[in-house]
């Protein structure tokens, strides 16, 4: 095994902001495939990008030709259902570690990527800190898949398996080169500059 694979999760479908978040666009750009070239962009190969709510209109608006693209029948169920998802069919790959990156953190960008990447191995688990705290992205050994996917449950993914890990997991200073704040609301994505994609109800 050799090599880090991205995983994007990029399944949900946005309710409190109006419509999926992989639709949204920055610069133009679907979050969706923004998502995929940053993973690319700091090094990751392969990735593989989870979709779930409108699936076949984010496909249609967004280029994910440089992804593996899985859709997830359960994306309803949570977070946990997409991980489980993508870390199975990043299993199929020679990926010794995933590299976990979220659709809606558009404040992520290649260097915070390749700051984590730089740790992968079979057993690696880390995470980016900001101020100290835990985010992403996250990084997640093949070792850990089966216990992760075994734990993740709803909206928890990895979240309580790296808790339990505790001083096992390496973390990864980022701060100065990304911002791990999400974009769940019409007001968090006009900071970002982030117009509707189709999907979002609310004005520029």
């Amino acid at each position: 095994m050799s090599g880090v694979g991205g995983l994007v999760l990029a399944a949900g479908a946005g309710r409190r902001i109006g419509g999926p978040k992989a639709l949204l666009r920055l610069r133009g750009t679907p979050l969706a495939e923004r998502a995929v070239q940053v993973a690319r962009d700091g090094g990751c190969a392969p990735v593989v990008v989870v979709l779930g709510a409108a699936a076949d209109r984010v496909r249609a608006a967004a280029d994910l030709t440089a992804a593996t693209v899985v859709v997830n029948p359960a994306w309803e169920s949570g977070l946990a259902s997409s991980l489980r998802a993508g870390l199975a069919a990043l299993a199929d790959t020679d990926a010794a570690a995933a590299l976990v990156l979220l659709v809606d953190t558009p404040g992520i960008g290649p260097e915070a990527v390749r700051r984590v990447a730089a740790h992968g191995d079979e057993r690696a688990l880390a995470c980016a800190t900001y101020g100290g705290r835990r985010s992403h992205p996250m990084l997640l050994g093949r070792a850990h898949w089966a216990g992760i996917a075994a734990g993740a449950a709803g909206d928890v993914g990895a979240r309580r398996y790296l808790r339990a890990a505790g001083t096992a997991v390496m973390e990864v200073p980022c701060d100065g080169v990304a911002d791990p704040t999400d974009v769940d609301t019409a007001e968090d994505a006009r900071r970002y500059g982030i117009a509707p994609g189709g999907a979002a109800p609310w004005g520029p």
